[in-house]
């Protein structure tokens, strides 16, 4: 990566956006096992029924009425002890609150018990996959092209995706489209230079550029980038026609260029066997005469129509 960096690579680096730096981050909530906390909340609820009834079954109107209240209440608080508990599945989170205030992120998961004034906010920690739509934008040379990337992300921190920003799944998917316009352009479709960089001809380069940059994006919302791929690129439909044309006609060149120094290296290896092995003598007039007939049988289109001499070499 150090030899191929580049001063536009060195500009990408410097335009990465500097996000502020976050206010709170996740902490373990203080939670127990919810088998316990189920088991207590139905036994005070029968306890309450219980007492009830005997309440009803008193003779004293005194008595009636204590235990019955003591009953009632109670149910009521076993039932309100049962609001704290949560079923946490695998891949998922709780970010806790008590009257607004962040208490921590419940991890583990199974049933799970925590005070029940908090107010618990599912969010899920799985991996999850977003895909750009097809984005038209121009390149570093200024052609239109489309591109499209998808990129694979999970919630790391749940207490900055929750209260840093204000929908970290808007988010993701918008800082991904400003950091895939970013990158193309920064950098053409084709490179003209040899040593330049292209999007066709460092895919695996120009993504992982990518992915820096969207993991400086989206870091403050405490998402995680896994892998980010181009899915969709290509020339624009208005020049894809043009630019099919040049790639073909440098694909011409290149081989023209390849069969012009095949045959150099043939025609050089024809004369030297025949100097060495003393075949025939040639002057430096029926030497060129030579390699330009070889250059044209070797290098030609068309198949060549052999003339035989009848005469001798100089005629």
């Amino acid at each position: 990566m150090a030899s191929t960096s580049t001063p536009t690579a060195t500009t990408m680096t410097d335009d990465i956006p500097e996000m502020p730096a976050p206010r709170v981050r996740e902490n373990p909530a203080h939670s127990i096992g919810g088998g316990l906390a189920l088991l207590l909340g139905l036994l005070g609820l029968v306890a309450g029924v219980a007492l009830s009834v005997l309440g009803g079954m008193a003779g004293s109107a005194g008595l009636k009425a204590a235990l019955i209240t003591v009953g009632v209440l109670v149910a009521i608080a076993a039932f309100f002890a049962m609001c704290g508990l949560n079923m946490v599945a695998p891949g998922e989170a709780r970010v806790v609150q008590l009257f607004g205030r962040y208490r921590g992120t419940i991890r583990t998961d199974g049933l799970r018990w925590v005070n029940p004034l908090t107010s618990r906010t599912k969010i899920s920690t799985r991996v999850r996959n977003h895909e750009t739509a097809v984005l038209k934008v121009n390149d570093a040379y200024g052609n239109p092209i489309e591109l499209a990337a998808v990129v694979v992300w999970k919630v790391e921190d749940t207490a900055q995706a929750m209260f840093e920003v204000d929908d970290f799944l808007e988010f993701v998917s918008t800082q991904t489209e400003a950091a895939v316009r970013h990158i193309a352009i920064e950098y053409p479709y084709d490179a003209h230079e040899e040593a330049g960089l292209s999007l066709r001809g460092n895919a695996e380069e120009i993504t992982e550029k990518l992915a820096v940059e969207l993991h400086a994006r989206v870091e403050a919302a405490g998402v995680h980038i896994i892998e980010s791929r181009f899915t969709h690129l290509a020339y624009a439909p208005e020049i894809a026609s043009a630019m099919l044309q040049r790639q073909q006609a440098g694909a011409v060149v290149a081989a023209r260029r390849l069969i012009v120094d095949g045959a150099v290296g043939m025609v050089e290896a024809a004369l030297t066997r025949l100097t060495e092995q003393d075949i025939v003598e040639l002057d430096s007039e029926r030497k060129a005469a030579m390699v330009s007939n070889l250059l044209v049988v070797l290098c030609g289109d068309r198949a060549a129509q052999p003339v035989v001499n009848t005469g001798t070499l100089y005629q």
